[in-house]
């Protein structure tokens, strides 16, 4: 005989508890008492009716509602086992008022679960392509909601091609009718968003979109979803996941495409703008090259006459070096005849040669009759003016 301990057993109950389908998924009506609340946040409350109690726990509670003792409510939860105490309880993730429709309740349900995931987070939401090139919509092939978004984005934008991916939208098989959608859509290559479509009706009509398969067959959708279901006070959990949430099917296609008269209307307008800052831009630019023409001139002429006068300097500065000054100043300059040598020394010549002498206004011949070195024997040694 084998003998267990409390934690065995403890531990067996849970495990047995929380495999049985009821227990997992489970709403529990009744009226609260002994509410209290944890320094963590977390809320402790005993749910009765006229014969039983049940110990409930809430963590982390996001409660849109007051709740208090004696407030009759509707929770939804799993029942296990705390195997410290052994105490039976019932782990809350929803609490609402008595009088909510069981609809309404499991739509909260769904809604606080996948928010918790983070499926409709904003930073995850993806912008809508500017031009589109291929559109999937997802919607009945038998209703008026394609042909409406056919015709509008035909007359919006008739560059796109639509692509129909055909379900049902209500009753049996509308669920995974409208999974299988999405995942056909998800397969093709090139659709660069999806509509996913359903005219108005009731919130049973409109269910199929506030079930948990659906929300994540839009969140793993490829491509950008555009939530288009029902009326404008219609909302639904696709709503919260697509990327973008539409007020009708109607709306739904005017987001997907833009206007081409809007587009047309635009680029006339940006071509005015652009042709009259063009003109502006001429007129400035003429007015401009006009004043840097004038500048350059002044700049050009300065530049010259400056050039003019250096020019000059350099010409009196050559000129002052000029051979035929010196000669004006009463120097001549004596070559030898025969050879065209310049005669500078008196070792140069001997007596009875032949010289060339050119003076300031022209040249003679002469002969050497003697030499005497040193300046004063040379000056002595020409002959005296004949008056």
């Amino acid at each position: 005989m084998k003998i267990h301990s409390v934690a065995d057993v403890n531990r067996y109950l849970r495990e047995l508890l929380e495999i049985d389908d009821l227990l997992a998924d489970i709403w529990v009506s009744g009226e609260v008492s002994n509410l209290s609340e944890s320094a963590a946040g977390h809320l402790y409350f005993t749910l009765k009716d006229e014969t039983s109690q049940l110990r409930c726990v809430f963590f982390r509670p996001k409660l849109a509602i007051t709740l208090e003792n004696g407030a009759a409510v509707i929770t939804h939860g799993r029942i296990s086992i705390y195997e410290v105490s052994g105490a039976l309880q019932l782990y809350v993730d929803l609490v609402q008022l008595e009088g909510v429709g069981i609809l309404h309740l499991e739509f909260e349900r769904l809604k606080a679960k996948l928010e918790e995931e983070g499926l409709f987070e904003p930073a995850r939401k993806r912008s809508l392509p500017l031009f589109p090139k291929r559109i999937g919509v997802v919607t009945s092939p038998t209703g008026a909601v394609f042909y409406d978004i056919a015709n509008i984005i035909g007359r919006r934008y008739p560059l796109v091609e639509l692509i129909l991916s055909p379900t049902l939208v209500q009753g049996d098989g509308a669920v995974d009718g409208i999974v299988q959608a999405l995942q056909a859509l998800n397969d093709m290559e090139g659709i660069d968003v999806v509509i996913l479509a359903r005219g108005g009706g009731s919130l049973e009509d409109l269910w199929a979109f506030n079930e948990e398969k659906v929300a994540r067959a839009i969140y793993a959708s490829k491509a950008p979803v555009i939530s288009g279901v029902g009326h404008e006070t219609d909302f639904t959990i696709a709503d919260f996941v697509a990327d973008v949430r539409a007020p009708t099917p109607s709306a739904a296609a005017e987001l997907a495409v833009p206007d081409c008269a809007e587009l047309e209307a635009h680029i006339q307008s940006l071509t005015k703008t652009l042709l009259v800052d063009v003109t502006r831009d001429l007129d400035r630019y003429r007015q401009r090259t006009d004043e840097l023409t004038r500048a350059a001139s002044m700049d050009l002429g300065n530049s010259l006459a400056i050039s003019r006068e250096r020019l000059r300097g350099r010409e009196l500065e050559l000129a002052s070096l000029s051979p035929m000054a010196t000669l004006s100043r009463g120097y001549a300059l004596v070559q030898q005849s025969t050879t065209g040598e310049v005669i500078s020394h008196i070792d140069q010549v001997q007596r009875g040669d032949a010289i060339d002498i050119k003076v300031s206004d022209g040249q003679f011949k002469g002969r050497v009759t003697g030499s005497k070195k040193g300046l004063q024997g040379w000056m002595n040694s020409f002959p005296s003016k004949k008056h």
